[in-house]
């Protein structure tokens, strides 16, 4: 083959790689805006039941209240099969105790009582994943109820305490001050 066949034939490739390539940029918009038509939006009542979070200031908080007393025959019957008697654990994790092994030598010892900062927490973790075979089942009274009835088992707070949107947010728990403060952009 000739030396100048070969240069027109690489600018004939070339020039065909250049025009797909023109081609596809010009089309990609079309299928972008097409885009896979995968689900649809979401409206803000099928969202509502998930949106759920509690933060530590009780934003977010249900209606509500429980007692102590009604926390321990809510945590009898959907709790204590896998918490134990009173928090104690077994075959899954302790709910209560551990108390001063967080910031000492011996071995760290995480419950409600012992690490967790605020007691939103608590309500909030239970709120979503508990009990675990029936997950977001409990009532806001029924939340309220074992929350209180697991905060006095590490005591938090007293036999004849209730809990509500008021009251939970203002429990201190023992734990509160033994986190480093994560400073975030644009957030306090």
């Amino acid at each position: 083959m000739h030396w100048l066949d070969r240069v027109t034939l690489h600018r004939v490739a070339r020039n065909r790689v250049t025009l797909c390539a023109a081609m596809l940029l010009a089309a990609a918009p079309a299928f972008a805006a097409d885009g896979p038509r995968l689900g649809q939006s979401i409206s803000p009542s099928d969202l509502s039941p998930w949106d759920i979070s509690v933060g530590p200031d009780g934003a977010g908080l249900p209606p509500g209240r429980g007692t102590v007393a009604q926390g321990e025959l809510v945590f009898a019957a959907k709790c204590q099969a896998c918490h134990g008697e009173k928090g104690a654990g077994k075959p899954n994790d302790a709910l209560a105790g551990g108390f001063g092994t967080i910031a000492s030598d011996k071995p760290a010892v995480k419950t409600v009582g012992s690490y967790w900062p605020y007691a939103t927490t608590l309500f909030d973790y239970v709120r979503r994943a508990m009990p675990w075979n029936e997950t977001k089942s409990l009532t806001g009274d029924e939340l309220y109820a074992v929350s209180a009835y697991i905060l006095h088992l590490n005591g938090v707070i007293g036999a004849d305490d209730a809990l509500d949107a008021q009251s939970l947010p203002q429990v201190k728990m023992p734990n509160r001050d033994g986190f480093i403060p994560f400073p975030r952009q644009g957030r306090p």
